[in-house]
């Protein structure tokens, strides 16, 4: 009768223990799903934003069309992409292309006083803020769903249950972590 109630006793104390280990990891997988919903709000806004953008640069630059169209192009797959893979190569070829947008406006000294560009590039400096802030708290439940992942015991609860490593948001561009080189 003793083996039994002990047999019970660690079935039920593995039955809590798989529960708990499961619930954990629903959590902290619907916390990464909220966490990229906010950036993606952030995200769309900037891509509301780039149009509008690009208009005001093309009335300065006209020779300027090729580089208008890549980063129309980087917005549109960035805005397309169907999962959070294919959406962060997305956003990173997208950060690149306003870069080089914004290098040509440089070139034009009446376009950078303009007032109406001088405001959306104020509002994009403000949504890449927000988007910057957002990467950090999904890329933070990124690694503690993933330390979860890995970590014993509950790799053996992420293993039975298919829960497997997901992406972080990270910088691909080798430009984007060179050191900013200043002169004086």
């Amino acid at each position: 009768m003793k083996i039994i109630l002990a047999v019970i006793a660690l079935a039920a104390i593995i039955a809590v223990w798989l529960a708990a280990g499961y619930n954990s990891f629903v959590k902290l997988k619907n916390m990464i799903e909220e966490a990229f919903s906010t950036m993606d709000v952030y995200l769309k806004k900037r891509y509301d934003l780039i149009p509008n953008l690009v208009e005001t640069v093309k009335g300065y630059a006209k020779h300027e069309s090729g580089t208008l169209e890549k980063v129309v192009q980087a917005r549109n797959m960035a805005q397309g992409a169907a999962t959070i893979e294919d959406k962060i190569a997305g956003e990173n070829m997208l950060s690149g292309t306003l870069k080089t947008l914004f290098a040509v406006a440089e070139a034009y000294p009446d376009l950078k006083a303009n007032e109406n560009f001088m405001d959306l590039q104020k509002q994009l400096m403000r949504i890449e803020d927000e988007i910057a802030n957002s990467r950090k708290y999904f890329n933070g439940v990124v690694k503690d769903f993933n330390t979860k992942v890995e970590s014993f015991p509950s790799n053996i609860i992420a293993g039975i249950f298919h829960f497997t490593r997901k992406p972080m948001f990270e910088v691909e561009s080798r430009e984007e972590r060179q050191n900013v080189k200043v002169q004086f």
